[in-house]
């Protein structure tokens, strides 16, 4: 048996919006899939899923879990560390938000293409996942690198390039 580097990835259309957007689960899929493969998180087997919804649930999952009450583009809910989970069950890595109408006017705001600021964030997200954050500037770099990299491997440009970093 062949073991796979990525996760087993279920994406999860929350949100009629998302319709507009025909290749979103395949732009995801494949952006977790290289992530993993990439900074070889070591998380062939392990499951995480995708739910890409709206803004008026995101800003809810906004408000619940960080206390701001306004939508966002991404959200990531790390589940518990693997030595907490029951024994024998596939290891969970957690649960991945996306916001269509956010990532649409973010995409459009900065002249990039949908797929690639969809890629961008689905990469993100992950990387929240697997242990990466962004509260130091330290981390930021680290994080920013990973998703540099990722992102150069589905020939997507440096997203960060003429900007200045907001943790």
């Amino acid at each position: 048996m062949t073991r796979t580097a990525h996760p087993v990835t279920e994406v999860v259309i929350e949100a009629d919006c998302w319709q507009a957007e025909s290749s979103a689960e395949a732009v995801v899929l494949r952006a977790i899939e290289t992530a993993a493969e990439a900074i070889d998180a070591g998380t062939g087997g392990a499951e995480l899923a995708v739910m890409l919804t709206d803004d008026e649930h995101i800003r809810a999952l906004n408000a619940s879990f960080r206390g701001k009450d306004k939508p966002t583009n991404v959200l990531s809910f790390p589940a518990a560390q693997p030595e907490v989970q029951p024994d024998g069950a596939p290891r969970m890595l957690g649960d991945i938000a996306i916001a269509y109408q956010t990532v649409r006017r973010e995409a459009d705001d900065e002249g990039k293409p949908f797929g690639h600021h969809l890629s961008h964030l689905a990469v993100h997200g992950f990387l929240h996942l697997v242990g990466y954050d962004h509260e130091t500037d330290q981390q930021a770099d680290e994080m920013e690198d990973a998703e540099r990299t990722i992102l150069a491997r589905l020939g997507i440009p440096d997203p960060y390039a003429g900007q200045d970093r907001v943790n």
